[in-house]
């Protein structure tokens, strides 16, 4: 038993070197800080999801009228966000079969509804703000977090152009790093520098959104629970208060 301790721990340490160089290879990951609670920043995020995801990517364990928990009305899906001929009570899918993805795009695009749980907030935040224009690839665009993506940058007109530029640190090692050089419809170039803030909230509502849409009853289920401890604690302090009284009677 003790031998076989020990080959645990001497295969637990070989593998600590190579879980830290997975790390540092790895992108650095920008913070989403989402909030599922914002019911305008998730409308946002479903108006960029519907215009501009939902012509590739499905959301099939998703139905237009779940919309209404992030406070929106039926008539507003309708007259807004519902594609012509389909119904409110519809699940988000594409009229693109699976064989046609393949043949046009050469990959079939995946479903969406669980993206954010597979993923994390944080890699899709930063995988949406970085992408960068590669004349080597089929569709003209790369990431860097997801390098040789299939997926051309569908956001392009709102965030603009990025290029990437390798540089060295003052240790040699090679540093990569994307530089705005064609401004978009929420993006500026100010005196040489970029500013993406707006492009940046736009991409936090859509994350937010795509956090929503993995488990939309999860505002439910925390408002739920909170109710049901503040019940429990207004049920059992009294019961506990008494059960004290009488366990120290003869004491006190």
């Amino acid at each position: 038993m003790k031998t076989k301790i020990r080959h645990l721990l001497a295969a637990a340490a070989l593998m600590l070197p190579l879980a830290a160089h997975a790390a540092e290879e790895g992108p650095a990951l920008d913070k989403a800080e989402i909030d599922i609670q914002d019911t305008e920043s998730l409308q946002r995020g479903a108006q960029v999801f519907l215009n501009y995801c939902l012509s590739c990517h499905s959301a099939s364990m998703m139905r237009y009228n779940r919309l209404m928990d992030i406070g929106l009305s039926e008539q507003q899906i309708k007259d807004n966000l519902l594609p012509d001929g389909a119904k409110i009570g519809d699940q988000m899918t594409v009229s693109m079969t699976k064989k046609d993805a393949k043949l046009w795009l050469d990959n079939t695009p995946p479903d969406l509804s669980l993206t954010a749980r597979s993923r994390g907030a944080d890699w899709l935040y930063t995988y949406l703000r970085s992408f960068y224009r590669d004349p080597s690839r089929p569709t003209g665009w790369n990431n860097l977090v997801f390098d040789k993506v299939a997926m051309p940058h569908v956001l392009w007109e709102l965030q603009g152009d990025q290029v990437l530029k390798t540089t060295k640190d003052a240790e040699g090692h090679e540093v990569k790093k994307l530089e705005l050089v064609k401004a978009g419809t929420m993006t500026k170039l100010e005196n040489g520098k970029a500013n993406t803030l707006d492009y940046d909230k736009r991409i936090k509502d859509l994350t937010n959104y795509l956090v929503f849409m993995g488990e939309p009853a999860q505002v439910t289920r925390r408002q739920i629970g909170y109710a049901v401890l503040m019940f429990l604690g207004l049920l059992l302090l009294p019961l506990t208060y008494f059960l004290k009284k009488e366990y120290w009677k003869d004491i006190h």
